[in-house]
């Protein structure tokens, strides 16, 4: 497979990683506000999320700078897709799971 195939697939893993991240940062949110436990579920959604994604990134690049700085693009736009779709989006009521 050429290199240019190559980055393009991390630009696609990226945007994959940004999405699982910012999608559960969202999700996260919206159930630690209605927990009475709002402590555990930001500490442990912060530890999965962070272990996924810089898994994803390690697993992706394979130590090419290249690769990373596509996947960075993607996980990028993500984000800001991510923010976008989210915002005005009111926390659940209290008691609501």
């Amino acid at each position: 497979m050429s290199e240019m195939s190559m980055v393009i697939l991390a630009v696609l893993a990226g945007f994959m990683l940004g999405a699982v991240f910012f999608g559960g940062l969202w999700w996260t949110i919206q159930r630690g506000f209605a927990s009475a436990q709002p402590a555990i579920w930001f500490s442990g959604s912060l530890l999965l999320r962070t272990a996924m994604t810089l898994g994803g990134f390690l697993f992706v690049t394979h130590g090419d700078w290249r690769r990373l700085v596509g996947c960075l693009a993607g996980f990028l736009i993500a984000r800001f897709l991510i923010l976008r779709f989210s915002r005005g989006t009111p926390p659940l009521e209290q008691g609501t799971s």
